[in-house]
């Protein structure tokens, strides 16, 4: 494996896309149209662009559901999910009236024998080609996959779920698919947990699927297993992560700044609406998405004094509204600043949130989720801490955080305690914010004689840390431990074991100083494959590259359901006990 610019998830995508749909296209140099449906959409636009397909002489592309002018002159490729719903509409575009020539189909995963039929009974003479490709996720980043499922998770931990089993199911043939792209086929290991089973069965749907998707290759050789683990653990395994306040940019950003589909929505100092997409085309967002907002802060105007130094500008407090004069002044160099611009803004919109509500809050709770203050004194009497968070006017949702982050501090509390704190907070209406998270194995409410064994924590004491920073998500331990072979086998039980690599030889430190910075060396190395059930929050994400750049031996993906930011979790918590059609809102949304 080489380095992560050369190997990301997005061009491991595109490049398997190019050696299926494209080459079998390239082999008739005919201009073709391109129908996608919702989901390949999606897949296709993240991994991408337009002019890449103008490229591969692809002329339109098409929505497959909407209503198109026939052009029977010309082909058409059809890219979509194996569902009745796509194939019904790909019927229709043959059956009496043919759209096109002729169809090259692709499917993103195995097409049911039922919906294969349908297909050849009325539309057999114009298919040209029919193939499964296996490609069910959706390469967020470069280290960071999902499966755009939000809905899994209701499906998965609401009480009500009709459907579990099939969820579970879906994912773990969106797993193989992932596994089946990266060509790995790793042993497999699930997280033990007492009351929750969810992890054990989609590790035995995984490995059964696997084993199945390599029995079958094409090539009729049956593949061994590679190099790889894949780790499966639920949410509620870390409660803490996802709900603290986090201060490292792309984190703090979702959490505070209404960023939807990654595009942020900004004013300019003229008034005129703007946006930005927040991806890895911007080569500025990768660099600085993981660092602390601290560091940003400074780093962003530092650069825009460098190109101002550079166009003879003098060295004023660099503003947005500055550098949109000097962008008047100097169209040649807009390009430059106009990213930086972005940055700057959306630093500041950070920065805003932080001086007004963030960094007090952010005490509180680091103390609560450590469990001892930033001089490492230990948190006697956690209400304490508590307290002033309740009492000062925050919104309802920085309070239910400050609650959550208290009542997990201590393993769950008494009803009578948790009865003061929702009139505390005033959610007397909503209290399934908090006790819906048992529904996810945390516990929330207990007894004196209930023991609830904290799990140990890596110690990160001589680690430099800001203040405000100092929890480490517990994915960031469990990355570490699997790398190291450490894992405890009754903690992390293995649905199957990979080669002897991960038992002992290719257990490499992520402490370990290495000669080269090279990241070419991982091209010996192996993946570890991480998969949240019920949804991954950014600091999680980080980790996977935190830990794959101290190692450089092992790159490590992770990958999800969906992305949740605090305020999504707590609103799909809450919806768990909700029947289907119920929705609900809270007017006290902002964390202004």
């Amino acid at each position: 494996m080489a380095s992560t610019a050369d190997h990301g998830l997005r061009k491991v995508v595109w490049k398997k896309i190019q050696d299926t749909i494209i080459a079998d296209c390239r082999k008739s140099e005919v201009w073709k149209i391109l129908i996608l449906d919702e989901f390949t959409t999606k897949l296709l636009s993240s991994c991408c662009k337009m002019s890449d397909l103008m490229a591969e002489k692809i002329t339109i592309v098409e929505d497959l559901f909407r209503s198109r002018e026939p052009v029977p002159e010309m082909k058409a490729i059809y890219f979509m999910s194996p569902t009745a719903k796509c194939v019904e509409a790909f019927i229709r575009d043959f059956k009496t009236e043919p759209k096109y020539k002729g169809a090259y189909v692709y499917f993103t995963d195995y097409c049911p024998d039922d919906l294969f039929n349908n297909m050849k009974l009325y539309c057999a003479k114009y298919i040209r080609v029919c193939k499964e490709i296996n490609m069910c996720f959706m390469p967020q980043e470069a280290q960071v996959f999902t499966f755009d499922n939000p809905g899994a998770f209701k499906s998965i931990y609401s009480t009500q779920s009709q459907d579990k089993k099939k969820t579970l199911e879906t994912l773990a043939d969106q797993l193989v698919t992932l596994c089946a792209t990266l060509d790995e086929y790793p042993g497999v290991r699930y997280k033990k947990d007492g009351n929750m089973e969810n992890a054990k069965i989609l590790a035995e749907f995984v490995d059964n699927k696997l084993s199945r998707h390599y029995e079958l290759d094409d090539s009729g050789a049956k593949k061994g297993k590679t190099q790889a683990q894949l780790l499966i653990v639920e949410r509620g395994f870390d409660p803490v992560s996802p709900i603290l306040h986090e201060l490292t940019y792309q984190a703090m950003a979702y959490d505070l700044i209404n960023i939807k589909n990654d595009t942020y929505k900004y004013k300019s100092k003229d008034g005129s609406e703007k946006q930005a997409q927040l991806n890895e085309e911007d080569m500025l967002w990768v660099k600085l998405r993981h660092k602390h907002i601290a560091e940003v802060s400074e780093q962003i105007p530092k650069m825009v004094k460098e190109i101002a130094a550079s166009k003879k500008q003098p060295d004023s407090k660099i503003t947005v509204s500055n550098l949109a004069q000097m962008m008047k002044k100097m169209p040649s160099f807009r390009k430059h600043l106009t990213e930086k611009t972005v940055h700057l803004q959306l630093a500041e919109d950070c920065m805003e949130h932080f001086s007004n509500n963030v960094e007090k809050l952010c005490k509180a709770e680091q103390d609560l989720a450590v469990g001892s203050d930033a001089d490492g004194v230990k948190v006697k009497d956690p209400m304490r801490t508590l307290l002033p968070v309740l009492l000062h006017p925050y919104s309802t949702y920085d309070k239910i955080r400050a609650v959550l982050l208290y009542i997990f501090s201590l393993g769950g509390t008494s009803e009578e305690n948790l009865s003061k704190l929702i009139q505390h907070v005033k959610i007397e209406d909503e209290r399934e914010f908090i006790l819906n998270w048992k529904d996810l194995g945390t516990p929330i409410i207990t007894t004196p004689s209930l023991f609830s064994r904290k799990p140990t924590r890596r110690d990160r004491s001589q680690v430099e840390t800001y203040n405000l920073s100092r929890w480490t998500p517990v994915i960031k331990d469990i990355m570490e431990d699997a790398v190291e072979n450490k894992l405890d086998t009754k903690e992390w039980p293995h649905q199957s074991e990979c080669p002897a690599a991960w038992n002992g030889s290719g257990a490499v430190s992520a402490r370990q100083k290495h000669k080269t910075s090279s990241q070419d060396e991982r091209r010996t190395g192996s993946r570890l494959i991480i998969f949240i059930l019920g949804g991954m929050c950014y600091s999680e994400m980080r980790s996977a590259y935190e830990v794959t750049q101290a190692v450089k031996s092992c790159e490590v993906i992770i990958g999800s359901s969906h992305i949740v930011t605090p305020t999504s979790l707590l609103d799909d918590i809450k919806a768990l006990s909700k029947g289907p059609m119920e929705t609900f809102t809270i007017d006290d949304r902002s964390n202004a």
